[in-house]
């Protein structure tokens, strides 16, 4: 395998250990995710678990057997807001600017949609200009913006909130 050959996969019980490394890996960075660490193994196994019992969108990128970065889609559960879910993403360090995060967006579009979801929602920090240009080449509009929503580290950062609607009048 090249060094730059990765697959996207469906996530699988047993990935849960290397999901759980990847995305604290990624949360230590302080930098793009709310969490500045991954919760419990136990309650990311948990969680795995759950998404593989509803059938939701969380895919995975490999290299090789090497989780390298996930993406997952999430429906809401309540009454009226089934057809949106939450979108959530993540590439390790080494693998970013690689296509993998276009990649696994992407195929976690498409299987979202698959199940019905036709709303994407998604926040993300505006000092993340890589992962806004993402969203916004597959179709993602900013819907508003949460100033200074974030201080961490003695950074001030704004949360922009946008989404992908599909087969829907806008």
């Amino acid at each position: 395998m090249k060094e730059t050959e990765f697959s996207v996969a469906p996530i699988r019980a047993e990935h849960a250990a290397q999901f759980h490394q990847v995305l604290d890996a990624i949360a230590r960075e302080r930098i793009y995710l709310g969490q500045t660490e991954a919760r419990s193994p136990a309650w990311v196994s948990e969680f795995v678990a759950t998404n593989i019992k509803h059938d939701y969108a969380q895919l995975v990128a490999l290299h090789g057997e090497q989780m390298i970065g996930w993406c997952d889609i999430l429906p809401h559960p309540l009454p009226g807001f089934g057809h949106g879910g939450t979108l959530g993403m993540g590439v390790i360090k080494s693998w970013r600017g690689q296509g993998v995060g276009q990649a696994l967006l992407a195929a976690t579009i498409e299987s979202a949609l698959s199940r019905g979801i036709i709303r994407v929602e998604l926040e993300v920090y505006a000092g993340n200009a890589a992962a806004i240009g993402l969203y916004r080449k597959h179709g993602f509009v900013v819907e508003g913006v949460k100033r200074k929503a974030r201080i961490l580290d003695g950074r001030h950062d704004d949360v922009i909130m946008m989404a992908l609607l599909v087969g829907m009048d806008c």
